[in-house]
């Protein structure tokens, strides 16, 4: 063994202490959102453990603890002198409000969802095969919906579409709207209420979670929005879409060339493709940072497991990349790929013919 640097080590090991200090916080974060511990802590009032776990009906000595090691990380905040937790204004727009475009309770979900089938993950990465989207942790699909959904709240209305030449005056006139890959349909939602003159057709393969939007899009009472349990490149064409969308799910394909050039098919003359993907640099090395090393992550795990599990099975990967995603949007026929906005978290593309 090479001579090691003690300062180097201590610090690398300091470093994974936390991070498993983190790991074990996440789950008892995913347990707080689940028992509704944070909801009874969203007034931010200051109470004993005792107190909360009455509200939240779970046990006051495991809640104790389990506050004790949140608050150890940050999550939530203790008072010595009182001997009382209570949230701040933060902890409650990220632990506490569902509505809140800060709320992090889906990424928690995805994390423990790849715990939950670990022993899946292992064979995968070991055997390099498939696994289908399907296959996952029923945590992994409202997990997924609930993560993304609030930056597509903050964002898809108010900046993506107006972001796209022309499109948001077709579709406040009546347009047609694809939404492929619309998962649990929350995107779709969003879309048919805010254009009611237009049609909205969701389409995602995983049978549950079109069951799931359905329901969403019957609770909100909109009546301009179809679902289909369908696979991208088996998509209707017959409809002739002003827009298509790909929220967060070009990457996964197996084909994402051979399903850009599907969807492209389905344009009107003159219609957009918007496809958002995770933000990300071309290089590796411009992607080393903590929400890099999270889409990465993701990737391994999810992403390109789906991908290999499909036809073709390119693995572009969460961290493709605007260059190599423009390729794949050029190498499917369009003429004019650009990025027409960004957010932290997210590139947004527009391809036309």
């Amino acid at each position: 063994m090479a001579e090691l640097n003690m300062d180097k080590l201590q610090e690398l090991a300091g470093k994974l202490v936390g991070d498993a200090s983190s790991a074990l916080s996440i789950l008892l974060a995913y347990m707080g959102d689940q028992t509704g511990v944070y909801r009874a802590m969203a007034d931010g009032d200051w109470r004993t453990a005792k107190e909360i776990a009455a509200i939240a009906d779970v046990d006051a000595r495991y809640l104790q603890d389990m506050l004790s090691a949140n608050a150890a990380n940050g999550y939530v905040t203790y008072d010595a002198d009182s001997k009382q937790f209570y949230l701040t204004p933060e902890q409650v727009a990220i632990f506490a409000t569902e509505e809140s475009p800060a709320n992090m309770h889906g990424m928690l979900q995805i994390i423990v969802a790849q715990y939950a089938s670990y022993e899946k993950a292992m064979d995968v990465f070991r055997t390099g095969e498939g696994r289908p989207w399907g296959e996952h942790h029923s945590c992994q699909f409202c997990g997924t919906d609930r993560f993304f959904r609030p930056g597509y709240e903050a964002n898809l209305i108010e900046n993506w579409i107006p972001a796209l030449n022309g499109v948001k005056e077709k579709l406040e006139a009546g347009g047609t709207i694809a939404d492929i890959g619309c998962g649990r349909g929350s995107s779709s939602v969003m879309m048919a209420e805010s254009f009611p003159n237009s049609n909205i057709y969701g389409y995602d393969i995983h049978g549950p979670s079109i069951d799931d939007a359905r329901e969403k899009a019957a609770a909100a009472h909109i009546n301009n929005i179809h679902f289909e349990t369908v696979g991208a490149n088996d998509i209707d064409l017959d409809k002739a879409y002003d827009l298509a969308c790909m929220f967060d799910s070009l990457h996964d394909m197996g084909d994402p060339v051979g399903i850009a050039r599907h969807i492209r098919k389905g344009l009107k003359p003159g219609g957009t493709l918007m496809v958002v993907e995770p933000m990300a640099g071309d290089k590796t090395e411009d992607n080393l940072h903590p929400l890099g090393g999270l889409f990465y992550a993701a990737s391994t795990l999810v992403c390109l497991p789906n991908s290999r599990a499909q036809d073709v099975g390119l693995c572009l990967g969460a961290q493709a990349g605007p260059e190599k995603l423009s390729q794949v949007l050029h190498d499917a026929g369009f003429s004019s790929v650009r990025v027409a906005a960004t957010t932290p978290t997210n590139i947004i593309l527009e391809a036309t013919n």
